[in-house]
């Protein structure tokens, strides 16, 4: 465990290749062209999504659990990864089955298993999801699993010693960076949820994209807590 984890926290932390480097520059120029009215709009939308998803009361908020064993916490949230992998893959079939308008669709429904996972896991690691800058410490792993190699050490770096970084952050969450969230989180999945959308294909993209993309959070949610964990044991 503890050689996966510090794998993991190198990855996060290595520079951007040149790919990646180059795969941001084709994305900040794309977004150049964007009207400033539709990027408002999108950060809005988004905001207000994963705002009334994270901080609403649109979710069951699961139980603060305590396990003496890390294996057996681990042996867990391996299991609730694979229940979402499996509810996202389906989901994902039957709105990319389903055209345009279901694809659309898609979008809510997966932030909602997202979310509801990332709190099943931060609740099995034993954190409690009621307290406000759990929720933040959930919105970061959204980040760091959704984000460019460049902003993703960024995000990184305010996650290392957290206790103590999270007296730091801001107390209303309308003055977290949503701008930069829906950008960095759009940009890392347009092309593949809109293949979503095309005709005959979309209901094979849907599940494996989306089981994909939940396996991906999973993963480094486990690794964001252990890190958690190890720093407090």
């Amino acid at each position: 465990m503890h050689n996966e984890l510090r794998h993991w926290q190198k990855r996060m932390k290595r520079k951007p290749s040149i790919t990646d480097r180059l795969s941001k520059d084709l994305q900040v120029r794309m977004n150049r062209i964007i009207p400033e009215k539709v990027h408002a709009v999108i950060t809005t939308t988004i905001k207000q999504m994963v705002r009334g998803v994270l901080f609403g009361s649109t979710i069951a908020l699961p139980k603060k659990i305590k396990s003496s064993s890390l294996a057996s916490i681990d042996e867990q949230v391996r299991k609730k990864i694979d229940f979402y992998k499996k509810a996202g893959a389906a989901e994902g079939g039957v709105t990319g089955a389903g055209g345009i308008l279901l694809g659309l669709a898609d979008f809510p429904i997966l932030l909602g298993l997202k979310i509801k996972m990332l709190f099943d896991i931060a609740s099995l690691y034993g954190h409690d999801v009621n307290d406000y800058k759990e929720r933040l410490y959930i919105l970061h792993i959204f980040q760091i699993a959704f984000s460019s190699q460049q902003h993703r050490r960024l995000v990184f770096e305010q996650m290392e010693n957290w206790d103590a970084k999270s007296h730091t952050l801001p107390k209303d969450i309308n003055e977290f960076d949503w701008r930069n969230f829906q950008q960095e989180y759009r940009d890392y999945i347009d092309l593949a949820k809109l293949a979503q959308l095309v005709p005959g294909i979309g209901a094979v993209v849907g599940v494996v994209v989306n089981y994909r993309l939940i396996e991906k959070l999973g993963v480094t949610a486990m690794n964001a807590y252990r890190m958690r964990m190890y720093g407090e044991w």
